[in-house]
This record gives structure tokens, sequence and C-alpha cells, in this order.
């Protein structure tokens, strides 16, 4: 039997597809935030009013964007591994790789967008997409923890991932592999994790430093706190 066909994008799938195309090429020159939005949804073919429907929350929105496209990478290059056939280690090590490869495609809009949410007053939005970035990872390789167990996990892996996406911007690909290696030995088992789990204002900072690395530094151009 032929496998179904996949289903036809909608107008808004299709349309937020568009904008961040543009978008991810508008980012080097323009930074993120509202500006970006507006020329990016504008060369993609929106009409005020359907960039206000599409993406209310500008930057924001557009980041939540970027991010569920890396995650969607990321289960794309991982969707010929059987994870049950291997060991959680090896499940941990491939998931954030192939999360990591994804963003390194975009490695300039990343930069640029993990700028912007590195102010304080977006801090909880990039605390919240690494969690949904960690659970996408963690449901892949088979986690199916309801308890503690389930926050405890995707807490420190999205510190993992915050961290190696750091590293691979700042030093490369195989500086990124060893940190990865590092941090899986150290938590590798869950035991140790709950032994080990670090503060919360640990693990903000942590997050918040490596968001801070992607930085372009004194290419940066000023974002205002206020602009969405």
């Amino acid at each position: 039997m032929n496998a179904a066909a996949p289903a036809e994008p909608s107008w808004a799938e299709a349309a937020e597809a568009r904008v961040l195309d543009a978008a991810i090429g508008l980012a080097p020159r323009l930074g993120w935030g509202r500006p970006l939005v507006v020329r990016a949804a504008r060369e993609a073919g929106l009409s005020p009013a359907d960039t206000a429907l599409l993406l209310p929350g500008g930057g924001r929105d557009l980041a939540a964007l970027l991010s569920r496209r890396h995650d969607a990478r990321a289960l794309e290059a991982l969707a010929e591994v059987d994870p049950l056939g291997l060991k959680v280690r090896e499940r941990i090590r491939r998931a954030v790789e192939a999360r990591v490869a994804a963003a390194a495609e975009d490695e300039a809009a990343v930069r640029r967008c993990a700028a912007w949410l590195a102010l304080a007053p977006r801090l909880p939005l990039a605390l919240s997409l690494l969690w949904e970035s960690a659970d996408v990872l963690w449901r892949w390789a088979g986690d199916t923890a309801t308890d503690e167990n389930h926050y405890s996990k995707r807490a420190i892996l999205s510190g993992v991932l915050a961290t190696t996406v750091g590293v691979r911007f700042e030093r490369g690909a195989a500086a990124a592999s060893e940190h990865l290696a590092a941090q899986i030995d150290r938590v590798m088992s869950f035991e140790k994790w709950k032994a080990g789990l670090p503060k919360l204002s640990e693990t903000l900072a942590a997050i918040a430093a490596a968001l801070g690395r992607m930085r372009y530094g004194a290419a940066e151009p000023p974002v205002s706190p206020t602009d969405p």
C-alpha cells in the first residue's frame, strides 16, 4: 500500500515559512525584533493586516518559529535512527547533535535572535523555547516520565543544549562535541542528575551566558528592551 501523501501546508503555515525564510536572510543586517518582522513580512508578500494576524507578538513569534523549525529539522535528521536500539547516553548525544546542527545551518540569524532573547525581559521566552526543544528531544528518545523526573530531565537538557550551541558557535563543531560528551558524562545516570541538579539561579545564569556569547559583540546594533 502506498504511503499517504503529506498534507499540503495551510495558508498560515505557508505564510509563516515564507516570513521566516525572509527573516533568516535579513537578520544579519537588521537584527531581531519588530523592524525585522515588518520587512520580512513585506518580502513574503503579506499585508500589514495579515502580518498582525500571523505574528501578533512580533519578534517573539518569529523567534518561536525559528526555534520550532530547528526542532523539526532535528527530528527529520533523526528519522532514520531507532532510539530504542541505543543506550540513553547515545540517544541524548544524537538528539542534541542533531538540534545543534540544525541551529548551525542558520547561525547568523540564530546569533541575532539569541542576542535579542538574552535581554532580561525576554529571558522567560528563551527558557520556554529551550524547554520546548528539550521536550521534543526527550520524547524522541523515548522518555515517558510524567512525575518530577519529567521536569528535571528537561531542565537539565535545556542547559546542555544552550551551552552546546554556544560552544559550537564560539569554537566549532569539534569543541561542541567535546563539551557535549563532558556534559553527558556529568548527568548520565538519573540518580546523579537528581543529586547534582543545579539551582534554578545557576541554570538561568548558564543559559543567559550562553545566549549572550552568541552576540556579534561590538557589531551588535542596540536593541530597545521594549521592542517586541
